[in-house]
């Protein structure tokens, strides 16, 4: 009996772990979608159409259960207001950042967003502050200078900035997810999360809009596709198993990136940003299987 609890415990680990490659996957060809449209149009116009476009298939997981009205009254608006708004500012910087570095060298800076979390925790959760993961964060932060490699041009700064905001943003809303009730329900909490975003960036269409081509509405609607099928993937394999013992998983999205750069777009990634890269996959691996994270990058 023990040995086939066990089996059945790798085979659920297995299956996690196939899951959140997937959902990397997914993530990855978000962030080439994303970059393709960026160049194009406003970062808060691309945020619209993803939300937009997320609507149908978050109130498609929803439908499955009890009823909608049931679960909203039982809501933290409150908590997911802040939530929301922080991860929808994390995907408008996301998108406004993706034109100016290589697919890779991005999502590699958003991936601090683990680090400014070790940062903000003890000052925003009153957490304890331990001394080996503040080293985790330091040597993460000098991989991001040595991805960025700061140079004296305010044009050189912007890319990177945007990209930095976005990664504090996302911080700041995986901390908000510990204010929120476990109770929330998983599918409510995506829902009100996309409602809210379409109603925030569709406001902001009034100052930054240019009427997308058929073609270009189609790559935002896939982009939306693919982000919600990422978090559901990513959901699912996270109930499963140890989100700590999946962390070094979640990396694989620059893998995929970096890929997608080269085939799309021709970019290579140089010796001393792939060093910075693996600085920040390392600390923020070493300080997961520390602590589980909340949850995953933000899209």
């Amino acid at each position: 009996m023990h040995s086939e609890s066990v089996l059945a415990d790798r085979t659920t680990q297995y299956r996690s772990i196939a899951l959140i490659l997937l959902s990397m996957f997914s993530f990855a060809v978000v962030d080439a979608l994303g970059k393709s449209v960026s160049l194009r149009y406003p970062a808060n116009e691309v945020t619209f159409f993803r939300m937009l476009f997320g609507i149908a298939p978050a109130l498609a997981v929803c439908l499955r259960g009890r009823p909608v009205g049931a679960r909203l009254r039982m809501l933290d608006i409150r908590g997911q207001t802040i939530r929301a708004l922080t991860l929808l500012g994390a995907s408008a910087f996301f998108f406004a950042g993706l034109p100016y570095l290589p697919l890779s060298e991005a999502v590699a800076i958003v991936y601090s967003e683990a680090l400014f979390v070790i940062v903000l925790a003890p000052v925003l959760l009153g957490e304890r502050l331990f001394l080996r993961n503040a080293m985790s964060a330091l040597l993460g932060f000098v991989g991001v200078l040595l991805v960025i490699r700061p140079q004296g041009a305010l044009s050189n700064w912007i890319g990177p900035a945007f990209l930095m905001a976005s990664a504090l943003f996302g911080a700041l809303s995986m901390i908000q997810i510990r204010r929120i009730r476990t109770s929330d329900d998983t599918g409510i909490t995506v829902l009100f999360f996309t409602t809210v975003g379409t109603a925030v960036t569709g406001a902001s269409l009034l100052f930054a809009w240019r009427t997308p081509t058929f073609e270009d509405l189609a790559i935002m609607a896939l982009l939306a596709v693919f982000a919600t099928i990422g978090q559901l993937l990513f959901t699912v394999a996270v109930r499963r198993a140890s989100a700590a013992s999946l962390a070094p998983y979640t990396y694989t999205s620059i893998i995929w990136a970096t890929l997608l750069g080269y085939f799309i777009w021709g970019e290579t990634l140089k010796f001393v940003p792939m060093v910075g890269i693996v600085l920040i996959v390392g600390s923020a691996i070493a300080s997961a299987i520390r602590e589980e994270p909340p949850e995953g990058p933000a899209v």
